[in-house]
């Protein structure tokens, strides 16, 4: 479709009087129409036309507008989904966000946020693009942390690219330093929203009593200090993404007012008396378990499940060892071109098999502090094991190449209890009868894991330290079986 032809439409609704107010809004926004009453009429145009965007009603006399996403789905078609659910029904939108909606709407429906809306899945949005410069730098910065060929970094990858399409709230979980920030940049960089804003947010890092002002901006007046209006990060967002970093932080009465804005898509600074939309595509992002957040009382639950719509988990480095190599090359050229020095120092094997070896607790954040300073310290070109001053009481010696595959295997897939069984009559020692059930316990998961104690501390939710403690107290040895 070329641009002096206006993009097509189908409107869904059995409602005549909002098909027709549907219809009639479009129409002076210069778009053609076409309208349907059922899902039966909706699949007939479907069937006959192609669309650029299709708008349906929830409830429709002979199905629902998930029978309409489900037959898109299926036929593989291009056109964009807006669904329109009824007011409050949180359920209804993340079942048609996750059936591949680009977005929803909830009646009574504002027709200034309906037209936003349908702008957007056409990408007809022009909000203020960045810079040239910031938007090549964020993309190199964003391959930086993706680089890698293990199926776990293929896998986030892959996701990036199905949930750019659309609309729907990411949950970015994964431990610090994995880099959840750049999966969030990707995401944006590769949808529709790419020429807005994306502000990023550290929900923990913001005092509690200044939340609302930050998030919602204030007008002049409102509290000693604001001098002048201020807008929030909502309204530096509109037309691109908002992310929301480390959301498990932030406290009740805050997610309160968050659900309102992001369900109403509406957003009231402080001291203003009316409301303002806004557009704005939300993703966030945790390190907590917000499941058992919820499960405590910290975290809504309502709230949790519009986050939640679609998760991406970025996995620990210590999950696709694999990718060092790659992941380590790509972070020295930075390094280096940002220090001036060239050629760019390359790592012996020796440094990798080393680095191997460590935990590396802080991620891919650590392993660029580590190289920083490495390559200060080598001076060469060549960066060795000397270089990385890692300590040989962090490594553990007993992981080869040969064993990294025993990183993948769960001892959960393994019960280490098997083989293990409780005395009819309580011994008179207890405390002797426990170390021997810890200590088949601890054989059990060092067997299964060929003796990596990383491995199996991991397993068994310990730390190195404590299995080495634990090894030590009840004396075992690499070579018991």
């Amino acid at each position: 479709m070329n641009a002096a032809t206006p993009a097509r439409l189908l409107v869904i609704d059995d409602e005549p009087d909002l098909r027709t107010l549907y219809e009639l809004t479009l129409l002076r926004e210069g778009y053609e129409i076409d309208s349907a009453g059922s899902v039966a009429e909706a699949l007939a145009h479907l069937q006959a036309t192609q669309y650029s965007a299709v708008i349906t009603d929830m409830r429709l006399p002979d199905g629902s507008g998930l029978a309409v996403l489900r037959w898109l789905e299926q036929a593989a078609r291009t056109e964009k989904a807006i669904v329109i659910t009824a007011f409050g029904s949180a359920e209804n939108a993340v079942e048609a966000l996750k059936a591949g909606a680009f977005d929803y709407l909830t009646k009574p429906v504002d027709l200034r946020q309906f037209r936003l809306v349908v702008a957007s899945a056409l990408g007809r949005v022009a909000p203020e693009p960045s810079p040239a410069a910031a938007e090549s730098g964020a993309a190199a910065a964003t391959a930086l942390r993706l680089v890698g060929e293990s199926p776990a970094i293929r896998a986030v990858r892959s996701l990036i690219d199905k949930v750019a399409r659309s609309m729907a709230p990411v949950l970015v979980q994964g431990e610090s330093g994995t880099g959840k920030e750049l999966v969030a940049r990707a995401i944006h960089e590769h949808g529709a929203r790419v020429g807005g804003r994306f502000v990023a947010v550290n929900c923990g890092a913001i005092p509690e009593n200044l939340l609302e002002a930050e998030f919602f901006g204030y007008r002049k007046g409102a509290f000693t200090g604001a001098n002048e209006d201020r807008e929030g990060f909502f309204q530096a967002a509109d037309g691109g993404t908002l992310f929301l970093d480390e959301i498990g932080d932030l406290p009740l009465a805050m997610q309160s007012k968050l659900l309102r804005v992001i369900q109403e898509r509406l957003v009231r600074p402080v001291g203003a008396t009316a409301e303002t939309p806004i557009n704005v595509r939300i993703l966030s992002a945790t390190h907590k378990d917000l499941g058992a957040e919820v499960a405590a009382g910290r975290f809504r639950q309502d709230l949790f499940y519009r986050l939640n719509v679609i998760q991406i988990r970025v996995p620990p480095l210590r999950e696709r060892l694999e990718d060092l190599g790659l992941i380590g090359a790509r972070v020295l050229a930075r390094i280096a071109q940002d220090a001036g020095v060239s050629p760019t120092p390359r790592l012996t094997s020796g440094a990798l098999q080393t680095l191997s070896r460590y935990a590396f607790p802080g991620n891919v954040r650590e392993l660029e502090n580590l190289l920083h300073r490495a390559l200060a310290l080598a001076g060469g070109e060549w960066i060795d094991a000397d270089d990385l001053g890692l300590p040989e009481t962090l490594l553990d010696e007993d992981r080869s190449e040969s064993q990294f595959a025993a990183l993948e295997t769960p001892l959960a897939s393994t019960p280490v209890s098997e083989g293990l069984s409780l005395p009819e009559q309580l011994p008179s020692d207890l405390a002797r009868y426990l170390d021997e059930v810890e200590r088949a316990i601890l054989l059990r998961a060092l067997e299964l894991h060929r003796f990596n104690r990383t491995a199996a501390a991991a397993s068994l939710g310990l730390s190195l330290r404590q299995i080495r403690y634990r090894m030590a107290r009840l004396a075992i040895s690499a070579g018991d079986s």
